[in-house]
Protein backbone atom coordinates (compact mmCIF):
# COMPACT_ATOMS: atom_id res chain seq x y z
CA UNK A 1 0.00 0.00 0.00
CA UNK A 2 2.79 2.41 0.95
CA UNK A 3 6.05 2.03 -0.95
CA UNK A 4 7.78 4.51 1.35
CA UNK A 5 6.90 2.68 4.57
CA UNK A 6 8.55 -0.47 5.90
CA UNK A 7 6.91 -3.86 6.23
CA UNK A 8 5.06 -4.05 9.57
CA UNK A 9 5.03 -0.27 9.97
CA UNK A 10 3.44 1.40 13.01
CA UNK A 11 0.44 3.67 12.44
CA UNK A 12 -1.39 6.08 14.73
CA UNK A 13 -4.97 7.08 13.83
CA UNK A 14 -6.60 9.95 15.75
CA UNK A 15 -10.40 10.12 15.64
CA UNK A 16 -10.61 6.38 15.12
CA UNK A 17 -14.31 6.01 15.97
CA UNK A 18 -15.48 8.50 13.33
CA UNK A 19 -16.58 7.52 9.84
CA UNK A 20 -13.35 8.35 8.02
CA UNK A 21 -11.05 7.31 10.88
CA UNK A 22 -12.67 3.87 11.22
CA UNK A 23 -12.60 3.39 7.44
CA UNK A 24 -8.89 4.29 7.32
CA UNK A 25 -8.15 1.66 9.99
CA UNK A 26 -10.10 -1.01 8.09
CA UNK A 27 -8.19 -0.21 4.92
CA UNK A 28 -4.82 -0.35 6.72
CA UNK A 29 -5.73 -3.69 8.30
CA UNK A 30 -6.68 -5.11 4.90
CA UNK A 31 -2.98 -5.12 4.02
CA UNK A 32 -0.32 -7.36 5.57
CA UNK A 33 2.09 -4.40 5.44
CA UNK A 34 0.59 -2.88 8.60
CA UNK A 35 2.32 -4.13 11.72
CA UNK A 36 0.70 -2.27 14.62
CA UNK A 37 -2.08 0.31 14.53
CA UNK A 38 -2.79 2.52 17.53
CA UNK A 39 -6.34 3.87 17.37
CA UNK A 40 -7.27 6.87 19.51
CA UNK A 41 -10.81 8.11 20.12
CA UNK A 42 -13.23 9.18 22.82
CA UNK A 43 -15.53 6.26 21.98
CA UNK A 44 -15.08 2.49 22.42
CA UNK A 45 -13.39 0.66 19.54
CA UNK A 46 -15.50 -0.41 16.54
CA UNK A 47 -12.92 -2.83 15.15
CA UNK A 48 -11.28 -5.89 16.70
CA UNK A 49 -7.93 -7.08 15.37
CA UNK A 50 -4.78 -8.43 17.06
CA UNK A 51 -2.73 -5.73 15.31
CA UNK A 52 -4.92 -2.98 16.76
CA UNK A 53 -4.48 -1.20 20.11
CA UNK A 54 -7.28 1.16 21.14
CA UNK A 55 -6.80 4.06 23.52
CA UNK A 56 -9.82 5.98 24.81
CA UNK A 57 -8.52 9.53 25.03
CA UNK A 58 -9.76 13.04 24.30
CA UNK A 59 -6.75 14.55 22.56
CA UNK A 60 -8.25 18.05 22.72
CA UNK A 61 -7.23 17.92 26.41
CA UNK A 62 -3.59 18.41 27.40
CA UNK A 63 -3.67 15.62 30.01
CA UNK A 64 -4.79 13.11 27.40
CA UNK A 65 -2.16 14.29 24.91
CA UNK A 66 0.44 13.73 27.62
CA UNK A 67 -1.03 10.28 28.29
CA UNK A 68 -0.65 9.42 24.61
CA UNK A 69 2.90 10.76 24.62
CA UNK A 70 3.71 8.55 27.62
CA UNK A 71 2.06 5.52 25.97
CA UNK A 72 4.15 5.90 22.81
CA UNK A 73 7.36 6.62 24.74
CA UNK A 74 9.09 8.05 21.65
CA UNK A 75 8.37 4.88 19.66
CA UNK A 76 8.84 5.61 15.93
CA UNK A 77 5.55 6.29 14.14
CA UNK A 78 5.60 5.65 10.41
CA UNK A 79 2.07 6.78 9.58
CA UNK A 80 0.03 9.36 11.48
CA UNK A 81 -3.53 10.10 10.37
CA UNK A 82 -5.62 12.81 12.02
CA UNK A 83 -9.35 12.50 11.35
CA UNK A 84 -10.79 14.73 14.08
CA UNK A 85 -12.72 17.87 13.26
CA UNK A 86 -15.78 19.90 14.19
CA UNK A 87 -18.28 21.76 12.02
CA UNK A 88 -21.36 21.82 14.24
CA UNK A 89 -22.38 20.83 17.75
CA UNK A 90 -26.07 20.90 18.65
CA UNK A 91 -25.41 20.76 22.39
CA UNK A 92 -23.21 23.84 22.21
CA UNK A 93 -25.44 25.56 19.64
CA UNK A 94 -22.50 25.64 17.25
CA UNK A 95 -23.41 25.99 13.57
CA UNK A 96 -21.51 27.40 10.58
CA UNK A 97 -22.09 31.15 10.50
CA UNK A 98 -23.62 32.60 7.36
CA UNK A 99 -23.38 36.25 8.49
CA UNK A 100 -21.14 38.42 10.64
CA UNK A 101 -23.86 38.91 13.25
CA UNK A 102 -23.87 35.17 13.95
CA UNK A 103 -20.26 35.14 15.16
CA UNK A 104 -19.41 34.47 18.79
CA UNK A 105 -16.07 34.20 20.53
CA UNK A 106 -17.11 30.87 22.08
CA UNK A 107 -17.82 29.21 18.73
CA UNK A 108 -14.72 30.68 17.12
CA UNK A 109 -12.57 29.41 19.99
CA UNK A 110 -14.13 25.92 20.04
CA UNK A 111 -13.80 25.44 16.28
CA UNK A 112 -10.23 26.73 16.25
CA UNK A 113 -9.29 24.51 19.18
CA UNK A 114 -10.53 21.26 17.60
CA UNK A 115 -9.66 21.90 13.95
CA UNK A 116 -6.36 23.79 14.22
CA UNK A 117 -4.84 23.82 17.69
CA UNK A 118 -5.39 20.16 18.66
CA UNK A 119 -3.68 18.67 15.55
CA UNK A 120 -0.57 20.84 15.91
CA UNK A 121 -0.39 20.30 19.67
CA UNK A 122 -0.51 16.56 18.98
CA UNK A 123 2.46 16.86 16.64
CA UNK A 124 4.28 18.88 19.29
CA UNK A 125 3.56 16.28 21.97
CA UNK A 126 4.58 13.37 19.75
CA UNK A 127 7.51 14.91 17.90
CA UNK A 128 9.99 12.41 19.38
CA UNK A 129 8.10 9.68 17.49
CA UNK A 130 8.63 11.54 14.21
CA UNK A 131 12.31 12.45 14.67
CA UNK A 132 15.07 10.26 13.30
CA UNK A 133 15.80 8.57 9.99
CA UNK A 134 12.70 6.37 9.63
CA UNK A 135 10.12 7.24 6.96
CA UNK A 136 7.13 8.98 8.50
CA UNK A 137 3.97 10.24 6.82
CA UNK A 138 1.77 12.73 8.68
CA UNK A 139 -1.65 13.26 7.11
CA UNK A 140 -4.34 15.51 8.57
CA UNK A 141 -7.88 16.15 7.34
CA UNK A 142 -8.46 19.70 6.19
CA UNK A 143 -11.19 21.07 3.89
CA UNK A 144 -11.28 22.90 0.59
CA UNK A 145 -13.18 25.74 2.28
CA UNK A 146 -9.96 26.42 4.20
CA UNK A 147 -8.36 27.58 0.95
CA UNK A 148 -8.22 31.39 0.96
CA UNK A 149 -7.66 31.42 -2.81
CA UNK A 150 -10.73 29.24 -3.39
CA UNK A 151 -13.13 31.24 -1.19
CA UNK A 152 -15.70 32.75 -3.57
CA UNK A 153 -18.88 32.19 -1.54
CA UNK A 154 -18.10 33.54 1.93
CA UNK A 155 -19.85 32.30 5.07
CA UNK A 156 -18.76 29.50 7.41
CA UNK A 157 -16.41 31.94 9.15
CA UNK A 158 -15.17 29.77 12.02
CA UNK A 159 -14.79 26.60 9.96
CA UNK A 160 -13.00 28.31 7.08
CA UNK A 161 -10.66 30.17 9.43
CA UNK A 162 -9.90 27.07 11.48
CA UNK A 163 -9.00 25.02 8.42
CA UNK A 164 -6.87 27.86 7.01
CA UNK A 165 -5.08 28.00 10.38
CA UNK A 166 -4.74 24.20 10.35
CA UNK A 167 -3.08 24.39 6.95
CA UNK A 168 -0.61 27.08 8.01
CA UNK A 169 0.30 25.22 11.19
CA UNK A 170 0.86 21.93 9.32
CA UNK A 171 2.84 23.70 6.58
CA UNK A 172 5.06 25.30 9.23
CA UNK A 173 5.51 21.98 11.05
CA UNK A 174 6.53 20.32 7.78
CA UNK A 175 9.53 22.67 7.57
CA UNK A 176 10.71 21.94 11.12
CA UNK A 177 10.10 18.20 10.83
CA UNK A 178 12.17 18.09 7.63
CA UNK A 179 15.12 19.27 9.71
CA UNK A 180 14.42 16.57 12.31
CA UNK A 181 13.75 13.79 9.81
CA UNK A 182 14.57 14.09 6.11
CA UNK A 183 12.16 11.22 5.37
CA UNK A 184 9.11 13.03 6.80
CA UNK A 185 6.10 13.89 4.63
CA UNK A 186 3.39 16.20 6.01
CA UNK A 187 0.12 16.44 4.05
CA UNK A 188 -3.17 18.34 4.40
CA UNK A 189 -6.08 16.46 2.80
CA UNK A 190 -9.56 17.40 1.61
CA UNK A 191 -11.82 14.31 1.75
CA UNK A 192 -14.78 15.71 -0.16
CA UNK A 193 -18.28 15.64 1.30
CA UNK A 194 -18.43 12.37 3.20
CA UNK A 195 -21.56 10.71 4.56
CA UNK A 196 -20.72 11.15 8.25
CA UNK A 197 -22.38 12.97 11.18
CA UNK A 198 -20.14 15.99 10.50
CA UNK A 199 -21.76 16.64 7.11
CA UNK A 200 -25.23 15.24 7.86
CA UNK A 201 -27.06 18.60 8.35
CA UNK A 202 -25.59 19.94 5.11
CA UNK A 203 -26.12 17.04 2.71
CA UNK A 204 -29.47 18.13 1.22
CA UNK A 205 -27.88 20.25 -1.51
CA UNK A 206 -25.06 17.83 -2.25
CA UNK A 207 -25.57 15.90 -5.52
CA UNK A 208 -25.82 12.16 -4.94
CA UNK A 209 -22.64 11.45 -6.92
CA UNK A 210 -20.67 13.93 -4.78
CA UNK A 211 -21.69 12.47 -1.40
CA UNK A 212 -19.04 9.86 -0.70
CA UNK A 213 -19.04 6.86 1.61
CA UNK A 214 -16.30 6.73 4.28
CA UNK A 215 -14.91 3.58 2.62
CA UNK A 216 -14.57 5.34 -0.74
CA UNK A 217 -12.92 8.37 0.90
CA UNK A 218 -10.48 6.24 2.89
CA UNK A 219 -9.47 4.35 -0.24
CA UNK A 220 -9.02 7.57 -2.22
CA UNK A 221 -7.05 9.36 0.49
CA UNK A 222 -4.72 6.42 1.07
CA UNK A 223 -4.13 6.26 -2.69
CA UNK A 224 -3.29 9.98 -2.75
CA UNK A 225 -0.95 9.57 0.24
CA UNK A 226 0.77 6.59 -1.37
CA UNK A 227 1.70 8.74 -4.37
CA UNK A 228 3.42 11.42 -2.31
CA UNK A 229 7.10 11.59 -1.38
CA UNK A 230 9.09 13.72 1.10
CA UNK A 231 9.45 16.28 -1.70
CA UNK A 232 5.67 16.85 -1.36
CA UNK A 233 5.85 17.63 2.35
CA UNK A 234 3.82 20.69 3.31
CA UNK A 235 1.26 20.42 0.49
CA UNK A 236 -2.55 20.31 0.25
CA UNK A 237 -4.41 17.66 -1.79
CA UNK A 238 -7.98 16.66 -2.49
CA UNK A 239 -9.44 13.13 -2.52
CA UNK A 240 -8.91 12.89 -6.26
CA UNK A 241 -5.19 13.63 -6.19
CA UNK A 242 -5.49 17.27 -7.27
CA UNK A 243 -3.44 19.90 -5.43
CA UNK A 244 -5.38 22.73 -3.77
CA UNK A 245 -4.23 26.34 -3.60
CA UNK A 246 -3.61 27.71 -0.13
Amino acid sequence: MFNLLPHHYTALVIGASGGIGAAIIKQLLSSSQAGHIIAVSRQPPRIDDPRLTHLMLDVSQELDRKALQKELAARPIHFFFNAIGILHDEAQKLLPEKRLDQLSVENLAQTMNINAFTPILLLAALQDSFKGTHPTVIASLSARVGSIEDNQLGGWYSYRASKAAHNMLLKTASIELKRLNKQSTVLCLHPGTTDTPLSKPFQARVPYEKLFTPTFVADQLLSVIAQRTPDDSGTFWDWNGQSIDW
